[in-house]
């Protein structure tokens, strides 16, 4: 069984999820909305993308230690730490370090005193994380999970690795390759999330020679659900979750049923 309808990954725009991570490799992402990160300012200076991209990684690495610490953090401060000099740049940095917490280590960066401009950090789309391999930081690798969730959820409840590693590929994961985020992705995928019951990781019937495929492992059902996988997709996309009518009409179902 392939995709809902034309809602599969050949059609809906993947590239909202993927930025944050492109921009913790490094790596132009080539994904920005007009007017963001534009990159159209030259040099290293700042303004630069370049050099706004650099800012954000900074202050993903303060607030990563904020949420191991589990210590709140205020604007004042992340401008004092992570940004000397780029205080007019903040709403820009501070919003593509949002996109990078939730979408490379699965934590939402949350405003608790709007008056004080605090903010904590929180878990997103009710994920455990109990068992689950961390970084040198003792950050969650949950980032690929939930990106992992929103493929088979968008490919039908099932996709083909093969067709995973295609999607992967495009942010510079690769199957054998040791990654600096997350460690060994082949085994992180195919054993550590099957072990920690996130993921199902079967043979295709009747393949041959064999193949496989992964899809939501009972866990990851109990924990959260098509709807939260589907609203948060949308989040980032900046739409609506009835923008995906299919997905949308199946998540409701799945609601239905389990009420």
């Amino acid at each position: 069984m392939g995709g809902l309808g034309t809602e599969s990954l050949d059609v809906i725009p993947l590239h909202s999820l993927f930025a944050g991570l492109l921009v913790m490799r490094g790596l132009p992402s080539g994904l920005k909305e007009p007017g963001k990160f534009s990159g159209q300012h030259k040099g290293g200076g700042p303004g630069t993308a370049r050099s706004l991209d650099k800012k954000v990684i900074d202050l993903v690495q303060l607030l990563s230690i904020k949420y191991v610490t589990k210590q709140s953090i205020t604007k004042a401060e992340m401008v004092k730490t992570a940004m000397t000099q780029y205080g007019d740049h903040f709403p820009e940095i501070f919003q593509k370090t949002c996109e990078c917490m939730e979408f490379v280590f699965g934590i939402s960066v949350k405003e608790v005193e709007p008056s004080g401009h605090t903010y904590v950090l929180v878990k997103t789309l009710d994920l455990t994380y109990e068992g689950m391999p961390s970084n040198v930081q003792g950050m969650p690798s949950i980032g690929l999970l939930i990106i992992l969730l929103v493929l088979i959820f968008m490919e039908g409840n099932h996709v083909p690795e093969e067709k995973m590693w295609d999607v992967l590929k495009r942010i510079r994961i690769f199957p054998e390759s040791p990654d600096f985020i997350y460690g060994e992705p082949k085994k992180l995928i195919t054993r550590e999330l099957v072990k920690e019951g996130y993921l199902e990781y079967q043979r295709i019937p009747n393949s041959d020679p064999p193949r496989y495929e992964l899809l939501w492992g009972p866990r990851a059902y109990k924990e959260t659900s098509k709807m939260k996988v589907l609203k948060f997709f949308a989040k980032v996309n900046g739409s609506d979750a009835r923008s995906f009518p299919t997905l949308y009409e199946e998540a409701l179902r799945d609601e239905e049923e389990k009420t």
